[in-house]
């Protein structure tokens, strides 16, 4: 069987797996490394399988999320994205649209005190609308 058949029935184990709601990282996984010992050979598969864990768990962004976190935690327990949210709604809260430009500008304010988006995502998700 050449590589496009076992594509395509890659493709059906696939979707035959999701229909069965197994979590699609594992089912996609778990697809691609039995195509890939079938067509290479299960060596092959196995130290590329444990590469790739190795490299997903040892990135960068990864390694930076529970600091994140830890820092979103803090900021909301000292109430500095509430306060800095309260004081773009006063400046900004008058104008037409004022709810969304104040959230816009306290999300921007605290993406520049942390430096990262994704924190800010995740601390000013909910703070604000919290009393």
């Amino acid at each position: 069987m050449g590589p496009e058949a076992t594509g395509l029935i890659g493709i059906v184990l696939l979707l035959i797996l999701f229909m069965l709601r197994m979590p699609v990282a594992f089912a996609m996984a778990f697809v691609g490394f039995t195509g890939f010992a079938y067509l290479n050979g299960i060596e092959s598969a196995l130290t590329l399988l444990a590469q790739d864990i190795y490299e997903t768990l040892s990135s960068y962004p990864l390694s930076v999320i529970p600091m994140f976190i830890l820092m979103g935690s803090m900021a909301y327990a000292s109430g500095i994205s509430q306060r800095l949210y309260k004081t773009c709604y006063t400046w900004l809260g008058h104008f037409r649209g004022g709810l969304t430009v104040a959230t816009v500008v306290a999300c921007s304010g605290f993406a520049a005190i942390c430096g990262s988006t994704a924190a800010t995502a995740a601390t000013m998700g909910g703070s604000p609308c919290r009393k």
